[in-house]
């Protein structure tokens, strides 16, 4: 293959081209701020705004005023598990969340413990998947929130969130969810999952970078957040700051376009990362599937491989963009957490190597990876006395 293959769309994924035809009159033209509506550059701009907003609201089945834009999904996990604390202190002081949630999450949570909060964090079971009960026998009279990620951003397994919604619903708990990796690639109304808050992001759905949003149910009642910054009163006195006016626009166009590729990319995606595990397992012995099975992102594919660390095969394959997991420690040398709390072998979690499936990936580009890989995995095998032992060993 003469250009680079990408296949790292869980870190990031390239601007669609109608994304980007959206945005342009907005980083020209069309300047202007959408709190300055005393004339046609403000009134244009949140004219713009509104209809993204009523876009993100349409992708996952929510009202537009439920959506707050944001700066993108490590601002709204904040804001959602801060503002709930804050908001919500006099009720109570407890949280339950898991061993695999994104650093947003875990980061936040564990800064709230210094302030006094009690925080439950869940282990997994072998494919990274939650169960349910055990977060129904965590729950306490002071339990205010519970935090589970939809889908696993490093193995791609799918949590069952409508389980878990309903219940926090019968114990009157607001469940939330980092749906960042979901969003524009399975079914994610937000109805249908049984969430309260759910953290979006626009440049894992072929979007900008640099702007998300939260969605904040506003019935059954109305969920009321202890804002985290404070300025113009922006977003409903919730998240001060000048909108984002091109990154908005483009994030809406964004959700707009999942609404009609979704269904048939996820069946495209899924049979290319079959194509792809298959060519792997076939040829490379003692390979590894992370994650589960069937309940995963289509796109998603993560193994480790005995004998070889995963950094070392990524530094040979210098013309596919692969990483180790998630994009926020794609260089470290240290376990994958998330592998670990699966009870994966050390070893293994030291050398997962994640497959991220996107839009423009075909079925050459993954024919051409399956062959690379398996000629440097056979390499660095050549190369291990721990290899040849296990071999001779049988």
């Amino acid at each position: 293959m003469e250009r680079p293959i990408y296949f790292d769309h869980h870190a990031t994924t390239p601007i669609a081209p109608s994304v980007l035809g959206a945005m342009m009159p907005y980083l020209t033209t069309s300047f202007g701020n959408a709190s300055s509506t005393t004339h046609a550059f403000g009134q244009q701009a949140r004219l713009a705004v509104e209809q993204a907003r009523k876009q993100v609201a349409d992708l996952i089945g929510a009202s537009p005023e439920e959506i707050l834009f944001t700066s993108g999904a490590t601002e709204s996990d904040n804001l959602a598990i801060k503002g709930v604390a804050e908001g919500s202190r006099r009720r109570g002081n407890h949280i339950i969340t898991t061993q695999i949630e994104h650093s947003a999450i875990l980061d936040t949570c564990k800064v709230l413990e210094k302030t006094g909060f009690e925080i439950t964090y869940l282990p997994v079971d072998k494919y990274g998947m939650v169960d349910p009960q055990r977060i129904a026998d965590e729950i306490r009279a002071e339990t205010i929130l519970i935090s589970v990620i939809y889908a696993s951003n490093e193995v791609g397994t799918i949590n069952p969130l409508s389980a878990i919604g309903e219940i926090a619903w019968q114990h009157d708990i607001l469940f939330h969810s980092d749906a960042v990796q979901g969003i524009g690639k399975i079914e994610s109304n937000v109805d249908r999952l049984n969430v309260d808050l759910m953290s979006l992001t626009s440049h894992k759905m072929y979007g900008p970078k640099g702007i998300g949003a939260l969605y904040v149910r506003q019935k059954r009642p109305r969920i009321r957040l202890s804002p985290q910054n404070y300025g113009g009163g922006q977003e409903g006195k919730i998240r001060s700051g000048t909108l984002n006016v091109p990154g908005i626009v483009g994030f809406g166009q964004a959700c707009q376009l999942a609404q009609t590729e979704m269904q048939h990319e996820a069946e495209r995606l899924a049979r290319l990362r079959d194509r792809l595990y298959q060519g792997l397992k076939n040829q490379i012995d003692l390979l590894h599937l992370n994650g589960h099975p069937a309940q995963r992102l289509p796109g998603n594919l993560n193994v480790s491989i005995e004998f070889v660390e995963s950094l070392t095969l990524l530094e040979k394959l210098e013309n596919v963009a692969l990483s180790t997991g998630s994009a926020c420690s794609s260089n470290s040398m240290t376990p994958s957490r998330v592998l670990i709390a699966m009870g994966i072998d050390e070893s293994l979690a030291r050398a997962p190597i994640r497959f991220g499936l996107g839009r423009n990936n075909t079925a050459a580009e993954a024919d051409y990876v399956i062959s690379r890989v398996i000629e440097e995995v056979t390499k660095l095998r050549r190369l291990s006395p721990l290899y040849q032992m296990r071999m001779v060993a049988g």
